[in-house]
């Protein structure tokens, strides 16, 4: 969430930019429960372009009817509606999105956890009036999570406790810029910015410059930017409460709920920011680091190879060491 792309100036030390002379295409279409767009240089009138424009909305389309936990005929809501009572089919491309998940619930330690729902309706920012939830009913809605309760053969997936539920909020909307990235290149494009509500992925560089150019939002002031990255062949995401939160008694509850406690996120921090070879990867990141803090979010970014990332709260920032190197400007 909170950037603003744009497609000039970046620092001299990135790839050297596409042919200046390629249009600079543009498809914009709401889904995922956000506005995404894709800019990509393509010749005018070009088949391949045409045929990846309908292909990105296409997939999509088709990837949220599948998965989004609002729509009451998607997989996802079929498998958390049987919840307690029986056993799911599911079909090889949700095997690998499940597998996907036991691998993010263990590198994140836990914090990245699918079966978080109970606890995203009970703390949801949305309710009229805002209240807080009683400590019974915390108790409760976290005996209904946890990963490792799900259970999963070959083909099928069975949530064993009714009021269980699956929800891949956490990284749907990411995987589905990786997959449009790849079907861009798919089809020999080579120059592409997948925006999906501010997270992207940037594949080579704009027409005419050396690199695609990312504001990144000011989280104390909303609406504006405080400095800017140069990016190519990267992806970027940023994780923040100060958008989703109600206040109760003057206190502030964000969005953000950390499964291992049944709490929103309340270390002070408002905003991660992450660079990594993957917009998938610099989402469950910057998640993270997120939740653990300012000191350890930057030491568990550091942890990964090519990952760079800045967080920021009220009063400092923390960045890892070459997270210097994508800054354009300030």
């Amino acid at each position: 969430m909170a950037f603003v792309s744009q497609s000039h100036r970046a620092p001299p030390s990135l790839p050297p930019a596409s042919d200046p002379a390629l249009p600079l295409r543009k498809i914009s279409f709401a889904a995922l429960g956000t506005q995404c767009g894709v800019q990509f240089a393509a010749p005018a009138g070009d088949r391949q372009a045409h045929e990846f424009e309908r292909a990105a909305v296409d997939w999509v389309k088709g990837f949220e009817a599948k998965y989004s936990r609002f729509r009451e005929d998607s997989l996802i809501s079929r498998i958390n509606a049987a919840a307690g009572r029986e056993w799911i089919a599911v079909d090889a491309e949700m095997e690998v999105l499940l597998k996907l998940c036991d691998t993010l619930h263990f590198m994140t330690q836990g914090i990245l956890d699918p079966t978080t729902l109970p606890l995203l309706k009970l703390w949801d920012y949305r309710t009229k009036p805002p209240s807080l939830p009683a400590d019974r009913e915390i108790a409760t809605a976290r005996e209904l999570v946890g990963w490792k309760k799900v259970q999963r053969k070959p083909g099928q997936i069975f949530l064993p406790q009714a009021g269980m539920a699956l929800d891949f909020g956490g990284f749907g909307k990411e995987y589905a810029v990786d997959f449009v990235a790849q079907l861009a290149l798919d089809r020999g494009i080579g120059c592409a910015l997948v925006d999906f509500g501010h997270d992207l992925r940037a594949l080579g560089t704009p027409p005419g410059r050396p690199a695609w150019h990312i504001g990144l939002e000011d989280p104390r002031r909303p609406g504006s930017t405080d400095g800017s990255m140069g990016v190519s062949g990267k992806g970027v995401a940023s994780s923040g409460d100060y958008l989703r939160s109600f206040v109760v008694e003057g206190k502030r509850y964000g969005h953000i709920i950390d499964p291992r406690t049944g709490w929103p996120v309340a270390n002070g921090c408002l905003q991660a920011t992450v660079i990594a070879s993957s917009c998938l990867q610099a989402g469950v990141l910057s998640t993270t680091a997120f939740v653990l803090g300012l000191t350890k979010g930057v030491e568990f970014i550091q942890s990964v190879p090519g990952a760079e990332g800045l967080l920021i709260n009220h009063n400092s920032r923390a960045q890892t060491r070459g997270f210097y190197h994508y800054v354009a400007s300030s």
